[in-house]
């Protein structure tokens, strides 16, 4: 299994939104790097869903329901369907992940601009922790 971090705009689609739906598409990246990791992703692999922008956090599980699929017309880019596992108890804050030095190799700190990075497995035990959750 693989672990991952997927960031979405809360006020476009946040972690509600994907409980309500009981999961989506995860499509729209445009950027070669996150298509490239989002080729990787395998079913039943799991995902951190973080809320970025305003809240700046981690704030639940996903699972990897769907192995890619091409998105968009011209079959360059890439999309997974996900669906939801649970929330965290305990959001997990950009400023807690940075303050965390067990985290310091976390991608999303060292790439922070890319919408999907791996969670090394060490790092997700630690998040998890963090959160409050089972994962």
């Amino acid at each position: 299994m693989a672990y991952w971090l997927l960031r979405s705009e809360p006020d476009v689609y946040g972690w509600d939104d994907l409980v309500r739906d009981k999961g989506t598409e995860w499509d729209g990246v445009r950027n070669y790097t996150a298509r490239n990791f989002i080729k990787e992703m395998q079913p039943g692999d799991r995902a951190i869903f973080y809320h970025s922008n305003k809240e700046k956090a981690a704030v639940g599980v996903m699972q990897i329901a769907r192995a890619w699929r091409p998105d968009g017309d011209d079959g360059k880019w890439a999309s997974v369907r996900v669906e939801p596992v649970e929330r965290l108890p305990t959001p997990v804050s950009l400023a807690t992940m940075k303050s965390d030095a067990r985290l310091e190799k976390l991608e999303v700190l060292r790439q922070s601009r890319l919408s999907v990075t791996p969670v090394r497995p060490e790092e997700w035990e630690i998040l998890m922790e963090l959160g409050g959750a089972g994962g």
